[in-house]
């Protein structure tokens, strides 16, 4: 299979890493709609653990089933789907090889107000199940920040070993960060950067607003002299911030929002080099056709235009 240029330029960034992470790589990047352009479009279906069953599938009762999931990632001809180890194990085997799988090894839920995560899958179930990654979520700022980062640098070594990418959702929460403060773009940044510094290949962050959270860092922002109330530019930031942009940096979708609303952030997304999104909610609570519908733009938003390369 030819690998277009688009894809060797990112399978550069991670030049030393071995030959089973790159390939696996090279298959998430190679499939679908985005196949070839250096960018991922990303079904993550993990809201029902974290968020509970109602609230994140009530809205569309057919997204109860795990294969109304694996057919919408299939016919939307999205990059992969990531979820949670039974979800994947409902359906794995009937799909296999028809979109790329991401386990995510571990998780929280909402009956708990800790900040913590348990650890839920191995990287053996990620074998078992034929995932071309694995995921893991890190809370920056939470009281139980290091003990995730241990575990996830863990988990990290053992992927790698056995040729497995690994994912990170960096979400910045904690006592000593507002609700508003999570999503600043300097903890943003913060957030991604420590997930890159811990060995992800790929990251998952929320686009950021333009507060910045902590004090001691608006000096360091003012003196960049950027624009930074135009999110193409600080989503170039977080993507600057993830190794000079030499690992992935995907954003998430969030909660329901206007499609016109996602059309408008995924453009900026795009224009400020961000490596593609990962959009769970916004496409799984809306009916099958009309998610297609947005999935199908999304993609020829990423196709069609050209990122913030100078950073890379």
């Amino acid at each position: 299979m030819h690998i277009p240029e688009p894809v060797k330029r990112v399978l550069g960034w991670y030049d030393g890493e071995r030959p089973g992470v790159k390939a696996n790589l090279a298959r998430l990047l190679m499939h679908g709609r985005l196949a070839g352009s250096g960018r991922l479009l990303v079904l993550p279906v993990d809201q029902g653990f974290e968020h509970g069953p109602a609230r994140s599938f009530g809205s569309n009762p057919a997204g109860f089933d795990p294969a109304y999931h694996f057919e919408l990632a299939v016919s939307a001809g999205l990059s992969a789907l990531a979820a949670p180890l039974g979800f994947l194990s409902a359906c794995a085997d009937r799909y296999a090889g028809a979109i790329p799988l991401i386990l995510k090894a571990n998780h929280a839920d909402n009956l708990e107000v800790s900040r913590n995560q348990a650890v839920t899958a191995t990287v053996r179930d990620a074998l078992e199940l034929g995932c071309s990654a694995i995921g893991y979520t890190i809370y920056p700022g939470s009281e139980f920040q290091y003990e995730m980062f241990e575990e996830v640098r863990s988990g990290i070594a053992e992927a790698r070993a056995v040729g497995l990418p690994v994912m990170v959702w960096a979400y910045p929460r904690g006592s000593s960060i507002s609700k508003e403060g999570e999503t600043a773009l300097d903890v943003v940044s913060y957030a991604a950067h420590i997930a890159a510094l811990l060995g992800a290949h790929i990251i998952k962050v929320k686009p950021p607003s333009d507060r910045i959270g902590m004090p001691e860092a608006k000096p360091a922002y003012t003196a960049m002299g950027r624009d930074f109330s135009m999110l193409q530019v600080r989503v170039a930031h977080v993507v600057e911030s993830a190794l000079a942009g030499r690992r992935l940096v995907l954003f998430s979708g969030g909660p329901a929002k206007l499609v016109e609303d996602i059309y408008a952030e995924v453009g900026s997304i795009a224009a400020g080099g961000g490596g593609g999104s990962i959009i769970g909610r916004n496409s799984f609570q809306r009916p099958r056709e009309e998610a297609l519908i947005m999935l199908g733009r999304i993609a020829d938003t990423y196709l069609n235009t050209t990122g913030a390369g100078s950073l890379r």
